[in-house]
């Protein structure tokens, strides 16, 4: 016999926060412990894919369906790990407390997380090896996908040279190495997210709080899975999509 039980449905990015957007840290902690106290048995999120301005910020259009949301890391928690300075981590003036400034957020978010980046790299992170080891189906391709977006101004794949748009070995191997640090960023701001998501994961488990959700059904075209796994779509030979689709 199933046990009849209910839930709230809350983006992280709704939770409060002096950092211009809600994130995984004390918020959160707090959130589920609110459930727990209130006797609800499940959180329902949406998609913690990363967004981009082009589609609003949308969770459901997303350069990745493995990788997560960097605005969603914790300062306070990057804090804590010993990753950045607690003056570091000052909550700017500014933030709207009702509304999310994504340019904004994103400005100041990507500065903390470059000094967390800075530091890390003084030291060895077995957890990281382990971290890329498990994760190496998705974690490459999406590191090295947004790095060269990145390089390109944005642009999407299909209009990037023959060479990176079809994957060619020879060229791929050149921004490997032309890329090596903005890769290694982008598969450590990964491994934060994971970190991070993952203790708060343990304390909804602890306090008998589910995590259920949805996912984007449908790949972005302009993504590291489109681009990475191409046999699998409908496309012609310069990449562009002969069928797509979609939802209302």
């Amino acid at each position: 016999m199933k046990k009849r039980s209910s839930g709230i449905l809350l983006h992280p990015t709704s939770l409060p926060s002096p950092y211009g957007i809600g994130d995984l840290g004390p918020a959160a902690y707090e959130f589920v412990d609110f459930l727990a106290r209130t006797g609800q048995g499940y959180w329902q999120i949406l998609p913690l894919t990363p967004t981009d301005t082009v589609n609003g910020n949308s969770p459901y259009s997303s350069a990745s369906a493995f990788a997560c949301n960097p605005l969603l890391i914790s300062p306070e928690l990057l804090a804590k790990d010993g990753l950045l300075e607690e003056a570091a981590i000052d909550p700017p003036l500014g933030f709207s407390p009702g509304a999310v400034d994504y340019e904004a957020v994103t400005q100041y978010k990507t500065s903390l997380i470059d000094k967390a980046f800075h530091r890390w790299r003084q030291a060895e992170d077995e957890d990281f090896d382990r971290f890329r080891g498990e994760n190496a189906s998705w974690l490459e391709d999406y590191a090295l996908f947004t790095a060269i977006k990145e390089s390109r101004g944005g642009l999407p794949w299909n209009l990037w040279p023959a060479g990176l748009r079809d994957r060619e070995p020879e060229a791929l191997a050149g921004v490997r190495k032309d890329l090596a640090d903005r890769i290694l960023r982008l598969m450590f701001i990964q491994h934060l997210f994971y970190r991070q998501w993952s203790a708060l994961k343990d304390h909804c488990h602890e306090h008998g709080i589910q995590i259920i959700g949805d996912l984007p059904i449908y790949v972005s075209y302009d993504s590291a899975d489109t681009w990475a796994h191409p046999e699998i779509f409908d496309l012609g030979q310069d990449g562009t999509p002969r069928t797509v689709a979609g939802v209302p």
